[in-house]
């Protein structure tokens, strides 16, 4: 790293690090710290404050730093740093697993735990699979995921999602029985659509086809984004998931909802299943479990699901998976102290008020430059822009450091500006967020 690099770093040593889904060369020549953070913001390095519209990487849904859960994380720490979970427990485990199951969907109150989405997702696949086997039915061992799809990066979380980037150089290793439903953003039929397309319903019944191709036996489970937010938030045309779920049904098929990011109250409930009415038979969710405080992320199972495996299995180990940090005490006593805090501020009920006033002003971006399409559901909402002959992804990253330089963290992925802002946003910081990139776009060529 050259001397005017680490003087912009304040002094930091940037060599070490090789930073994950960055272009290491770019930023470690113009870097982006960030030294603190309280509430709903950010402070740089340099001191400045930073209004965070992303909730950190999707994940603070409860603000920066709450009292709260760093109290409940240092005593945990104080009082018991690790304890194994195999053959062996710890009661914050247990009463996490307890305070989560108060909202996940209907019967899905079988917590498994992990380490983050990825080893959530590869969780789900495996018991999928487990559930079938128990069932006398290995023979199904297929699994469909959808184009433009994020599910980690683990070789099954890259397998069924439909990210290129993500799977081209690592095609080798990954699962070979898989398919992949398409997509469903049109900008053509539905574009600056608030809330859910109307138009695009009948791409679920693509799934019908793929089980002509490959026969129903041979399925294991259907797993979907309930919005693809990763990818540069795919909201689900109307009927979509309930004809997703209403096939896998008549087919024996399991239906997986990846809610790493929806989950936690970012639509305004606790999860997208209870806003839209779907119910999987697996849920994976990670990132607002615990406000992202400590790494962590769980599987919702069903009874059905849970039940099988537990007991069609031998005497002795049931499921032959698991993490060492699984359930980790710190990471369980955040998760409690998170969930204290969403019910006690009814901070999904307030994400359900604030959605139309974050709706009206990420809409206001309709007729700013180079704008394409702008989409929205609860508070997640995408701006799409024309790319730049030959150089696609280039504006929207131009436009994502220019608003971090006047003070506002957006996200950007492709040719899309992402905004999922803490539940706790106020009006005013929704109207500085869509206000600042309005002023980026018009000074961006």
């Amino acid at each position: 790293m050259n001397e005017r690099a680490q003087a912009n770093a304040g002094g930091t040593d940037l060599a070490a690090f090789w930073m994950p889904f960055t272009n290491n060369r770019q930023f470690k020549s113009a870097p982006r710290l960030l030294a603190s953070a309280k509430g709903m913001y950010y402070t740089s390095h340099d001191g400045r404050r930073i209004l965070d519209g992303t909730a950190g990487l999707w994940c603070v849904n409860a603000g920066h730093c709450r009292d709260e859960i760093v109290a409940a994380v240092q005593a945990q720490a104080a009082e018991m740093d690790f304890a194994p979970t195999f053959q062996m427990g710890h009661p914050k485990a247990f009463e996490a697993a307890t305070k989560i199951a108060r909202h996940t969907p209907e019967d899905l109150k079988h917590i498994f735990f992990v380490n983050s989405g990825s080893e959530a997702v590869d969780t789900a696949l495996k018991i999928a699979l487990a559930y079938h086997r128990s069932r006398g039915e290995g023979q199904r061992t297929r699994f469909i995921g959808r184009e433009r799809g994020y599910h980690g990066v683990g070789f099954g979380g890259i397998s069924v999602g439909g990210i290129a980037p993500n799977r081209k150089a690592f095609s080798g290793g990954l699962l070979p029985a898989v398919d992949h439903l398409p997509h469903t953003l049109n900008i053509k039929e539905a574009a600056f659509s608030k809330g859910q397309p109307k138009w695009g319903a009948h791409l679920a019944d693509e799934l019908e086809r793929l089980v002509t191709l490959h026969d129903a036996s041979t399925i294991a489970a259907v797993i979907v984004e309930p919005v693809a937010s990763s990818t540069g938030v795919l909201i689900p045309p109307e009927g979509y998931l309930q004809r997703l779920r209403q096939i896998c049904d008549r087919h024996g098929i399991l239906l997986i909802f990846d809610e790493v990011i929806t989950g936690w109250g970012r639509l305004g409930a606790p999860f997208a299943a209870q806003y839209f009415g779907v119910t999987p038979d697996l849920l994976t969710m990670a990132k607002g479990t615990n406000n992202a405080a400590a790494p962590m992320g769980a599987v919702a199972a069903s009874t059905r699901v849970h039940d099988s495996i537990i007991n069609g299995a031998p005497a002795g180990i049931e499921l032959f998976h698991g993490y060492t940090y699984s359930g980790h005490p710190i990471a369980a006593a955040a998760a409690c102290a998170t969930i204290d805090l969403y019910e006690r501020e009814g901070l999904f009920e307030r994400a359900a008020r604030m959605a139309p006033v974050f709706e009206n002003a990420i809409h206001k971006l309709r007729d700013a430059r180079h704008v394409i399409d702008v989409r929205n559901l609860g508070l997640v909402g995408g701006v799409e822009l024309a790319p730049r002959d030959g150089a696609p992804g280039t504006r929207a990253y131009d436009v994502f450091v220019r608003c971090y330089e006047k003070g506002v963290l957006t996200r950007y992925t492709g040719d899309i500006l992402a905004f999922s802002p803490p539940l706790i946003v106020e009006e005013e910081q929704i109207e500085q967020i869509f206000k600042t990139v309005g002023e980026v776009l018009k000074e961006t060529e």
